[in-house]
């Protein structure tokens, strides 16, 4: 594995992933939000289109988060950009998992 494929590896899951995750989060709290305000409005028969357009952006966030998440996939997968796994896990004699975990106990 390259220097550069490493690199890309670690800005993935340090930075990326985590940046999406929280953006989706915060996209399902703005759309949960938005129910809640609309219910509630709802029930004291008002119209509540503030709590629509919360609900609206909030899917948008969303649908765009599971975009860019995809679409980083789809670059990582078709410039096969992370090497190939090895499936040691049929091998004989090959101990899969966590090698430190014999010695946490010492």
């Amino acid at each position: 594995m390259g220097a550069g494929e490493e690199l890309l590896d670690k800005m993935i899951a340090l930075i990326i992933d985590p940046a999406l995750r929280v953006v989706f989060t915060l996209g399902l709290f703005l759309f949960l939000w938005g129910v809640v305000e609309f219910l509630y409005k709802l029930s004291k028969g008002e119209v509540s289109t503030e709590g629509k357009n919360h609900m609206i952006w909030g899917l948008v966030g969303m649908l765009i988060m599971v975009s860019v998440y995809g679409i980083i996939a789809l670059i990582v997968n078709t410039f096969e950009l992370r090497g190939a796994s090895t499936d040691v896990g049929r091998m004989n004699g090959i101990q899969t998992g966590n090698p430190f975990s014999d010695t946490l106990g010492q």
